[in-house]
């Protein structure tokens, strides 16, 4: 019987946590199936691409494009799926030969260095090109100075007297358009054809939306007549009208005028043929 440790009490300790566990990709995607998200849910909510998702629970980091895309991938995944991404990136580190260097801020000093100072405005050249634009000026106008001197003073010595006789008496002008022109009336109409139906349309109290048809439908005219104007319309049969504002119309349907009163605003539908005037 021995004294002390036993034999098994003696062999050495063996370290069995690098066995037990599990593995960055495991983690992040047991995380992921317990919170019951799937990889596109993932993707969409950390805008990491679906194939790097799957690389990473594969615990294949290639795609990530290098350590520090990497560890951002895993903190982002690791937040994601509710798990602390500390232990996480620890064991990245450890794995992939410790954490990435800082960038060296030498080359920004450099940068610094090169940068060209920068210079202020160029005055003596402003005052220089400020100086020739006031002496081109006066220059300038000194020369048309005198030579409107000069040109007078010419006139002068010629005893030249300037002619009004062109604009002292104005010709008088005759414009036909200044007649006034007469109101229609019977016996100006009185010469439309006895063989068709003519209609006058004026609208001497104001104006009115005015639609005119023939005997087979077709449009004559479709629009507004403004005060003081008047449209004739001509068929072989009869003429279909609808006035928007009747009692701004006048009608002379045929060379004779149609006394019906009216009403102002009130919409009428006429139709006139050969023989009236007579509402048809």
């Amino acid at each position: 019987m021995s004294i002390g440790n036993s034999p098994e009490d003696e062999r050495p300790f063996e370290d069995v946590s690098e066995e037990v566990r599990p593995s960055i990709g495991r983690v992040l995607k047991d995380a992921r199936l317990a919170a019951g998200l799937t990889v596109d849910e993932v993707s969409a909510a950390t805008r990491v691409r679906n194939a790097i998702v799957h690389a990473i629970e594969a615990d294949d980091f290639a795609p990530c494009g290098g350590d520090v895309y990497a560890r951002g991938h895993i903190r982002t995944l690791a937040r994601a799926v509710h798990v602390d991404p500390a232990p996480l990136l620890a064991q990245y580190d450890a794995e992939h030969g410790g954490r990435p260097a800082p960038t060296p801020a030498a080359p920004l000093f450099e940068a610094e260095r090169i940068r060209p100072e920068r210079r202020g405005p160029n005055w003596t050249a402003a005052m220089v090109a400020a100086i020739v634009v006031v002496i081109g000026f006066v220059g300038f106008t000194a020369f048309k100075g005198g030579s409107s001197d000069s040109s007078a003073k010419a006139q002068v010595a010629e005893g030249s007297t300037p002619s009004t006789s062109t604009s002292a008496t104005p010709k008088p002008q005759h414009s036909k358009s200044a007649d006034p022109k007469p109101a229609p009336s019977d016996s100006a109409i009185a010469a439309a054809p006895q063989d068709k139906v003519t209609v006058q349309v004026s609208a001497p109290n104001g104006r009115s939306w005015i639609s005119a048809k023939d005997h087979n439908g077709r449009m004559l005219f479709d629009g507004l007549l403004n005060k003081g104007e008047s449209k004739t319309f001509q068929d072989n049969t009869k003429i279909n009208l609808i006035l928007g504002d009747a009692g701004a119309i006048q009608l002379y349907v045929n060379g004779k005028k149609i006394e019906d009163q009216f009403q102002p605003g009130a919409v009428e539908r006429l139709t006139y043929t050969k023989g009236d005037p007579q509402v048809g």
